[in-house]
């Protein structure tokens, strides 16, 4: 049955005028406004101010044009929200394809969506055949009747979901949750919105798995975390929540699996970072640094990644796996830019600001991958059934 509540295309539609308006209008806007006010500046000091009538009129009709489109495209905005919100169109969760535009524009600016309100807002829970799944006893048994004592959750990237763990399936023939089936693991799949605050996710995913111990058809006796990317660091924060409780979750847990976690940061947000604020030194560059201050706050995280401040948890298995492009993780590519996304040294948690985040941890390298080739790989795939068997 299709759910009216949820957010439809038309929601989505309704964020083009609106970023129109905020990113593509504006930037071109300011951009005009300094190119203009620095040609004119030269030109009114060439003919001792005669310039000055002539820019007053540019001035003017410039700005009326581009009120004009401001209006047009605020009109466009208010239509479309009010359409998405009678439920015309189809919605997004109903289709993988709308799951995935949903996990990227969440990503993107989740925490815009959290902080507003907005139906496009993913709400973190446990996921089944495409929907969130309650935690209450009723809904888990009937979602999880084979239910076992040892439960796997595995924790998505940024702008993913957790459709992507069954990425190349096809050529590799399994899954890490058919893996861990096979095993004796209960797989529980968690949908996050990773454009919120990495520590937010962590405090969510924690009341989260509370909730879900305490609803588990059977007694759990043993609680693994996997996490690709930022869910590797979302696991981390969750496993950092302070809980008042007699029997907490985190004293179930017997290992952590990170899967390329830019655990001391990742190069490409250190980049957009960078790159944000040189373009804002000059007038005329600087409305394109604000496209790249758009980021999400999820994406400004996994600059510095996680510290010391959030500690392994004593008595827990932490395996660290991290890719290169390269066979070796010495040769100079594969050094230089690891999967692509995260280096080896940040995805074993080790940095200069970091030497060693995880004094114990059993480290895996997996040559000639990138960065999504760790969301199926048969090398993990071995590693798992040695860790977790």
């Amino acid at each position: 049955m299709r759910d009216a509540s949820g957010p439809g295309v038309v929601d989505v539609l309704g964020l083009l005028p609106a970023y129109g308006d905020e990113i593509v209008l504006r930037t071109v806007r300011d951009t005009h406004r300094a190119w203009a006010g620095r040609v004119y500046g030269v030109l009114d000091r060439a003919t001792g101010g005669k310039a000055r009538g002539v820019r007053l009129v540019h001035d003017g009709i410039s700005s009326t044009v581009y009120t004009s489109i401001g209006v047009a495209l605020s009109a466009g905005t208010v239509a479309l929200k009010a359409a998405g919100s009678q439920g015309v169109g189809p919605r997004l969760d109903d289709s993988p394809r709308g799951r995935f535009v949903r996990a990227a524009l969440n990503g993107l600016i989740g925490d815009r969506f959290a902080d507003e309100g907005s139906r496009l807002s993913i709400t973190t829970a446990v996921r089944r055949d495409g929907r969130d799944v309650p935690v209450t006893p009723d809904a888990l048994a009937e979602a999880f009747p084979a239910a076992t004592g040892r439960v796997a959750v595995l924790l998505h990237g940024l702008s993913e979901n957790e459709s992507f763990w069954d990425l190349h399936r096809d050529t590799v023939g399994s899954t890490y949750a058919e893996t861990l089936a096979g095993l004796g693991w209960s797989v529980v799949m968690v949908r996050l919105n990773t454009g919120r605050p990495i520590r937010e996710n962590g405090i969510e995913v924690a009341a989260l798995l509370r909730d879900l111990t305490t609803g588990w058809p059977v007694e759990v006796s043993q609680i693994a975390l996997v996490g690709h990317s930022m869910g590797g660091l979302v696991a981390r924060a969750a496993c950092a929540v302070a809980i008042d409780d007699d029997r907490p979750w985190t004293g179930l847990i017997s290992d952590v699996i990170t899967l390329g976690s830019p655990h001391a940061g990742a190069p490409l947000a250190i980049a957009v970072g960078h790159g944000s604020r040189l373009l804002a030194h000059l007038p005329e560059t600087s409305a394109f640094g604000r496209i790249l201050d758009h980021r999400s706050v999820g994406i400004e995280d996994l600059v510095d990644g996680l510290g010391h401040d959030v500690p392994p948890l004593p008595g827990v298995h932490y395996r660290l796996v991290a890719a290169t492009l390269t066979g070796s993780a010495r040769h100079p590519v594969g050094h230089l830019v690891g999967d692509l996304l995260v280096r080896v040294p940040s995805a074993h948690g080790r940095s200069r600001r970091h030497p060693d985040l995880f004094p114990d941890a059993d480290v895996l390298h997996v040559p000639r991958s990138d960065h999504f080739g760790l969301l199926n790989h048969p090398d993990v795939h071995d590693a798992m059934r040695s860790w977790l068997r």
